[in-house]
């Protein structure tokens, strides 16, 4: 449980940071012709929609980590909400945000 825990906190930080230093991308892109022509314009509104969509991402995984950690203080870390099964150790080694035993995660996106 530990190496679970220290491993969603080192992803909390790495998250927090990136989202930090993401930050720029994000700014509302300047219309004035007389600087920026056309081109660089749609250039520049493209790169702020990737860089929200990024950021929306980031917050989501935010999200799940601070979930995580939550069931880990619970003790419902690793324990299926849905079906009340243990979530099989090599899922959580992939993504300790995991919420849920494959199973239940199947039959759910069907």
């Amino acid at each position: 449980m530990k190496s679970y825990k220290q491993q969603l906190l080192d992803l909390q930080n790495e998250l927090i940071s990136s989202h930090k230093a993401g930050q720029e991308g994000t700014k509302t892109v300047t219309l004035d012709q007389s600087s920026v022509g056309r081109l660089s314009r749609m250039g520049a509104l493209q790169a702020q929609a990737i860089a929200l969509e990024g950021r929306r991402r980031q917050e989501l995984k935010l999200q799940r980590v601070k979930t995580a950690l939550q069931r880990i203080e619970s003790g419902d870390f690793g324990i299926c909400p849905r079906c009340g099964e243990d979530i099989d150790e090599r899922r959580l080694d992939f993504d300790p945000t995991t919420p849920m035993c494959i199973a239940c995660a199947q039959f759910i996106e069907k």
